[in-house]
């Protein structure tokens, strides 16, 4: 079963290399330390964190930085609990994020999101960069080396940065391992010399900036506890939007997961280790710096208490009790040094201010080259599936690792765009909310795989909860308004689109996901709550058994069935041919009805004998109360030469509904013509009818249903503007009481047919020696035919 399940994928999951003919050299492969866990802690060890978590710091305080940062934390903890759920159920191949939501959700989410990853990969690796940039900028500023001015310098050095990565990159995944190694030695080293440097005694260029060490009253912790918002994005969601994207980092590991060599070890163990040492990380440093540097200082070593520049008054400030005043700038709001200043505070506060530079280049460099890798990955597993059109030209890889090297090519152009902003605390607000829409998705994926209990939801990871899914799918959203509201219903509404394309283009891929588990389970528990549901005639619906045979052979009569059934009631198509070899093509039938857009089931009894076939046909097809209670049969095109006991064998001992149009004749012109079974024929009743006429011979009481039917073909657009006319038998001495009395009727079922027409003729004998041309008007043959079938 499941070998065929994976032949039937267009995306040909399992493609078979042919080793006897050309042998390949093996791929690289990566373990759980430095495919996963290695990766993940670079890609949140990013330039926020050198660069904006003292600033953040300063602003939220010390309380709310670590709020900020454990709400980070959850968020990220739960969304790796998901992933390791997902990543352990069955077996995980290239495409990271995106393979694990589309594997799960199905390609409608699974396509919006790997969209939208990809670009926000693309993005991050602009923001990585331009945290780079910034602190060479500061460097060129130090040094009186500026090339341009300060921002398009970033710029210089930015589109120069992603170049040397991209170069990088394209070496292969083996070097690129090799240099996130490097920055991971080169980031821990820096830790080190930051944490020494918090515990070396204050000199006194250091207090100028604002720089204290630990003191014994403990009041710039104090100080610094509470929040102290300043500028625009002075709040608290305004700091978590710029701190979240740090946080993302956490599927670096998994978007590779095709180069790993266990992903179903490999990304739980490394993506949960990688989060709850970084969280760590992130606590200490809002600790230490926010425990001995103050938010506003001059940088100069002349502004003391006991220096001549101050005249005496009030000193504001915490570095009054140090003996320093920097109240002028304090007031002012143009204080360079301090916390709340100074981007580059921890390199101020450790040992060695190399070191620190150091790390921030080790840092931003190894999340970009993280964020460059996952992109073209990710991107180019979407573009293999063939979701969207005009990407396929991504998809081709090269190499024994199938490099992307199109898509890297496209992930370049990105990251260039938006390394021309410039400006850090502009991008980073724009990703956030890509990624926390796909944690949302992550998590609800995880949720929803549970809750439809598919026995296919096996993984071998059991420290989950479908609870703490939900809560993280509900908490990402929420975090994503929270934001930015407008930000947020734009990747909102790029889903929706994205959704609603691939659900009307219906690819043919079929991943088993639980989306398709969650549907199975919806149907069952409907149709057995149906069964407690009494008839009434109120609800009734006309749901149609029609004895077309293969569908394709009689395309007139299952579009006439399919226009008053669609949306409105069950529709079967049954056949019963002489032989199995029907069931060859079933899967062919279906299609033809997905094609002309018939939302029929095709079902089939192998027989000898149409009538028994039929019968049992009748009494096995459908589920509960959803079950046929109409036959629809369409006439014999040889019904007027076939002898009458074949006929009687034909109609006898159904419901038969005779319609206006035989299936076998379909108008062209002036002419009538004998059809096949043309697949692609366009019938008289898939066209718009315009302002034509619906007649309707009601010749007994069969309950209304013959006035039911055109009811519901009229509330079809395409037959909406037809006028219905209903047509009787009466005696020419009452037929205008007759008429008004069922035009009276008519209206109290409100069925808005207004114009009701008495044929005495009806009941007249036919003449034996009448013919019918076969040139006149069909109104005529079926007049002729109902005389001969009812009075004849």
């Amino acid at each position: 079963m499941q070998s065929s399940h994976d032949s039937s994928t267009k995306d040909g999951e399992d493609k078979d290399v042919e080793a006897d003919e050309e042998p390949e050299t093996e791929p690289v492969r990566f373990g759980w330390v430095t495919g996963v866990m290695i990766r993940c802690m670079l890609n949140i060890w990013g330039v926020i964190l050198y660069l904006r978590l003292p600033w953040i710091t300063a602003q939220a305080g010390i309380g709310l930085t670590w709020l900020i940062i454990i709400m980070s934390s959850i968020v990220t903890s739960i969304t790796g609990l998901s992933i390791s759920a997902i990543s352990t159920n069955g077996k995980v191949k290239a495409g990271g994020t995106y393979f694990l939501i589309s594997r799960s959700l199905g390609p409608e989410l699974g396509g919006s999101i790997g969209l939208l990853f990809s670009f926000a990969n693309a993005v991050a690796v602009a923001m990585h960069v331009v945290g780079f940039s910034e602190t060479v900028k500061d460097l060129l500023v130090e040094t009186d080396s500026i090339m341009s001015d300060p921002v398009n310098d970033i710029r210089i050095v930015g589109v120069i940065t992603v170049t040397g990565l991209m170069g990088i990159a394209l070496a292969g995944m083996e070097w690129e391992a090799k240099a996130q190694v490097v920055f991971f030695f080169v980031i821990m080293v820096s830790f080190v010399n930051y944490f020494v440097g918090t515990l070396i005694p204050a000199s006194p260029e250091r207090m100028a900036k604002g720089y204290f060490s630990y003191r014994g009253k403990s009041d710039i912790f104090l100080e610094n506890i509470g929040p102290e918002w300043r500028g625009e994005t002075g709040s608290f969601f305004g700091m978590f939007s710029i701190f979240f994207p740090s946080a993302t980092g956490i599927l670096a590991g998994a978007n590779i997961s095709g180069d790993l060599k266990d992903p179903a070890v490999a990304i739980p163990q490394g993506t949960l280790m990688a989060i709850f040492l970084t969280t760590l990380t992130y606590l200490a440093i809002a600790a230490t710096i926010g425990s001995c540097v103050i938010r506003d200082a001059t940088g100069s070593i002349n502004d003391t208490l006991g220096a001549g520049n101050f005249t005496g008054g009030e000193c504001a400030g915490l570095g009054c009790n140090y003996g320093w005043n920097f109240t002028e700038c304090t007031l002012a709001g143009t204080c360079e040094y301090g916390l709340a200043n100074d981007y580059q505070t921890m390199s101020m506060v450790s040992a060695f201010s190399p070191l620190i530079t150091a790390g921030i280049f080790a840092a931003t460099l190894s999340s970009a080259l993280a964020c460059l890798v996952s992109a073209p990955k990710v991107f180019q597993c979407l573009c293999q599936d063939n979701l969207y059109p005009l990407i396929g030209f991504f998809a081709k890889g090269y190499g024994k690792n199938q490099e992307p090297l199109r898509a890297y090519a496209l992930t370049f152009i990105l990251a260039v765009a938006f390394i021309l902003i410039a400006e850090l605390n502009t991008i980073a607000p724009i990703i956030s909310n890509f990624f926390l829409c796909s944690y949302a998705l992550i998590n609800f994926s995880c949720f929803h795989a549970t809750i439809t209990k598919s026995p296919g939801w096996r993984p071998s990871f059991r420290y989950f909860s479908k609870w703490t899914a939900l809560f993280g799918a509900i908490i990402s959203v929420v975090i994503m308004f929270l934001l930015n509201w407008w930000s947020a219903l734009i990747v909102v509404g790029i889903i929706f689109v994205s959704l609603a394309y691939v659900t009307y283009k219906k690819p043919e891929v079929n991943w088993g996901s639980s989306v398709q588990a969650g549907s199975y389970q919806m149907a069952l528990s409907h149709a057995m709550s149906l069964s407690d549901v009494e008839d009434h005639v109120k609800n009734f619906r006309p749901q149609c058994l029609v004895l077309s045979g293969p569908p394709n052979f009689r395309p007139a009569l299952v579009d006439f069935v399919a226009a008053f059934t669609k949306t409105v009631s069950l529709m079967i198509c049954g056949n019963v041919p002489h032989d199995s070899s029907c069931a060859e093509n079933y899967s062919e039938q279906l299609r033809w009805l997905n094609a002309r857009k018939i939302r029929s089931f095709y079902n089939f009894i192998t027989t000898g004998n149409l009538r028994a076939g039929a019968t049992s046909l009748m009494q096995v097809s459908g589920l509960g109360r959803l079950k046929p209670n109409t036959v629809v049969l369409g006439y014999k095109h040889n019904w007027q030469t076939d002898s009458p006991q074949n006929m009687e064998n034909y109609v006898e001992g159904y419901i038969v509904y005779l319609h206006k149009l035989p299936p076998y004749l379909l108008p062209t012109g002036e002419t009538f013509k004998v059809v096949g079974s043309d697949t692609y024929l366009e019938t008289y009743f898939q066209g718009n009818q315009k302002k034509k006429n619906i007649d309707i011979y009601w010749l007994f009481d069969d309950g209304g249903l013959t006035l039911l039917i055109p009811y519901l073909l009229t509330r079809r657009k395409r037959w909406s503007r037809c006028r219905v006319r209903v047509f009787l038998s009466s005696q020419i001495a009452n037929a205008e009481e007759h008429r008004e009395e069922i035009q009276s009727l008519l209206n109290k079922f409100r069925l808005g047919f207004n114009e009701v027409v008495v044929l005495p003729e009806i009941m007249w004998r036919p003449e034996e020696t009448r013919s019918v041309p076969v040139d006149k008007p069909y109104p005529l043959v079926l007049h002729t035919f109902l005389q001969k079938q009812f009075h004849g």
